[in-house]
């Protein structure tokens, strides 16, 4: 497949996500600052929300600046992983609305849940295309970070971890996916700002 074409609808479904996500934002009904304030909780879920597509955008141009050609699994699995972001506005909403309750917490860990889940089958699909078998693509996808992380018995454990620390605190669910993003965030392939393809 044109992976310029893939490449380039992908960004645009990233770029209709974090718009709907902005208009989550209400304008105050009056010029009182505490209208603001009252949206500081839907603020912080937006922060968190913003950096998880930042972050994944970034390792995803990554993967596709280094694949030599695009496969229809590739094309699909790619869909997918768009999908399960698009539920993003949706929890980011409600974890803003209710950020004291589990509910939306547990709804956007299952958003989480989901996305880290076709991440990785994405990043197999691309690594496992005939032409990047046994090649410096997939050697590099091996040794990114997402990849290693979400390989290995941490992802089920941090996740395990969150699930009980959103039953006692809820909060905690958001605060740990915003904690552990800023760590991925600067634990990016040495190599991820020198590609030009």
């Amino acid at each position: 497949m044109n992976k310029g074409r893939v490449e380039a609808f992908t960004d645009a479904v990233v770029a209709i996500i974090l718009t709907i996500m902005v208009l989550e934002f209400k304008t105050p009904e009056t010029a009182q600052w505490e209208e603001i304030i009252k949206q500081l909780p839907y603020f912080f879920a937006y922060i968190v929300s913003f950096l998880f597509v930042g972050v994944a955008w970034y390792n995803h141009h990554y993967m596709f600046a280094l694949a030599i050609r695009i496969s229809k699994k590739v094309y699909w699995v790619n869909n997918l992983w768009l999908f399960s972001m698009s539920l993003l506005p949706v929890a980011t909403g409600w974890v803003g609305k209710f950020p004291q309750y589990s509910g939306p917490e547990y709804l956007y860990l299952f958003v989480f849940i989901f996305w880290s889940l076709s991440y990785l089958w994405l990043s197999n699909s691309i690594r496992k295309t005939p032409e990047h078998i046994n090649t410096t693509v997939s050697k590099k996808i091996e040794s990114m970070f997402p990849f290693r992380f979400l390989s290995s018995f941490f992802f089920p454990l941090s996740i395990g971890i969150t699930v009980v620390g959103i039953y006692f605190l809820p909060v905690l669910g958001i605060t740990i996916t915003f904690v552990g993003l800023i760590i991925l965030s600067f634990l990016t392939p040495s190599d991820s700002d020198k590609l030009t393809k």
